[in-house]
């Protein structure tokens, strides 16, 4: 895929960098989410039953309805608050929202129009290759989560490369997320650019 498409997916992430971060703060972040990781474990059993509810009508309409949608986009997006969070891109604490703009992080989806009834049979299969190499990234992404955590250990800085990288392997996830939970039909790019 050229640069010019992966630009133009109908999806839109990134995280603010932050000049400093706490060096006490990244201790604690994992259990301090917890409040978080149990709502959003809640909703997303709702989501998935959305998703379901979801594929019927884009079956019979062709169209994903647009409550089901924002619903489904605001809990992704608390998701992403949540882990930049947790994997030390931020350290302010996420508000419990599903509102953009509350939170240093940029988490959009554009809403389609229409969505193919035939693709809803075939996403699960067609993402598999994305997958195996997405997996493969955030297997390098978590060998540099541990470099990063000791970068802020000792300079209260997350290193712009490694943060870069962060968020564009958060990025390429959160578009095959939306893929498969049905929001876009556009295939996601093999690779992380905004």
């Amino acid at each position: 895929m050229t640069t010019m498409e992966t630009q133009s997916y109908p999806l839109r992430f990134d995280v603010e960098y932050p000049e400093r971060l706490s060096r006490l703060l990244i201790f604690f972040k994992g259990l301090l989410a917890i409040p978080h990781l149990l709502v959003l474990y809640a909703l997303s059993e709702v989501v998935s039953i959305m998703t379901m509810i979801a594929w019927f009508a884009i079956l019979f309409t062709g169209r994903y309805p647009k409550g089901l949608f924002d619903f489904v986009v605001g809990v992704s997006r608390w998701s992403q608050n949540v882990a930049a969070y947790v994997l030390f891109l931020r350290d302010e604490y996420p508000p419990f929202s599903m509102e953009a703009g509350r939170y240093p992080v940029t988490y959009e989806v554009e809403y389609p129009e229409k969505l193919s009834r035939l693709l809803i049979f075939f996403k699960w299969l067609l993402i598999l290759p994305n997958l195996i190499v997405l997996l493969l990234v955030f297997i390098a992404y978590s060998v540099t989560l541990i470099i990063a955590w000791f970068a802020i250990l000792f300079s209260g800085r997350y290193p712009e490369g490694l943060f870069k990288f962060a968020v564009g392997t958060l990025r390429w996830g959160a578009r095959v997320n939306a893929y498969v939970y049905l929001l876009r039909d556009e295939y996601p790019p093999f690779g992380m650019a905004p």
